[in-house]
């Protein structure tokens, strides 16, 4: 099997923590030229890695990010839209306030749409590429006392990837989705951590509950490079005939198939 990606050009965003830095570390050992954008630096120097800092919530951030891009390496080959994160207050409708929402969405929803908006028209242009959209699986399973917004703004990214897959599939770009369940990142230490706070209890106690709200049969959270190794595989040339498909990775939580 050819995981190489030499010559390819990579964007991936929030890519300096958690499971965006595996995902952008794996696609540079694959040979690909990474692109890393997050909104502020990397507390270390990234290796052969060009990283732009911006906030994707931002509108018009995009069409920069994507001038800078295409003029300085003539072409994007790879998209992994990974910036996102449950922002908004655990407790239920009561608790949510509109600011609430509308961050939820500008930061998991808009700024994908943004990007990939931005991007399109140099992809089409090549005829090919792959789009990887990472979701979540909160989309299909909300948890009420801590991710409603978060999980609806996932949702609707779930149902914009299969369109976008429809309409890009004639012009020979792929466009996939990762939805991972709990994984051991900063932001998901953070959440723990803020939840503890909120009830009173201690970093364990937060932890044991969100296990068991969870019910992930393999009894851990997943390592971000258990997840890069699956996006590695979907934009490599493995897998040149899935498009418009929704992956999770999450230890068997999901009680579906």
């Amino acid at each position: 099997m050819d995981y190489s990606l030499n010559g390819k050009v990579a964007l991936v965003t929030g890519g300096t923590k958690g499971i965006g830095k595996a995902i952008a570390d794996a696609l540079r050992d694959m040979g690909a030229q990474v692109i890393v954008i997050a909104r502020t630096e990397p507390e270390e120097a990234l290796k052969e890695q060009h990283f732009i800092a911006a906030d994707l919530t931002e509108a018009g951030t995009a069409e920069g990010i994507s001038k800078k891009v295409i003029e300085k390496y003539g072409r994007i080959d790879i998209i992994i839209n990974n910036a996102g994160a449950n922002l908004s207050p655990g407790g239920g409708f009561s608790v949510l306030e509109d600011e609430h929402w509308i961050n939820d969405w500008q930061l998991n929803f808009l700024s994908v749409v943004r990007i990939n908006k931005a991007f399109l028209p140099a992809m089409i242009a090549q005829k090919n590429g792959v789009i990887i959209n990472v979701s979540t699986n909160a989309a299909k399973q909300p948890i009420w006392e801590m991710t409603m917004s978060y999980s609806s703004a996932k949702a609707a990214l779930n149902a914009y990837s299969k369109a976008l897959a429809s309409e890009l599939g004639p012009h020979g770009i792929r466009v996939n989705v990762v939805s991972p369940g709990v994984v051991e990142t900063p932001l998901m230490l953070e959440f723990i951590d803020n939840m503890a706070k909120a009830s009173g209890t201690s970093r364990e106690e937060a932890f044991k509950k969100v296990m068991e709200t969870v019910n992930v049969p393999l009894n851990r959270m997943a390592e971000p490079e258990e997840v890069a190794r699956l996006v590695a595989f979907l934009v490599s040339d493995n897998a040149t005939y899935i498009t418009g498909t929704n992956y999770s990775v999450d230890g068997g939580a999901l009680p579906t198939m």
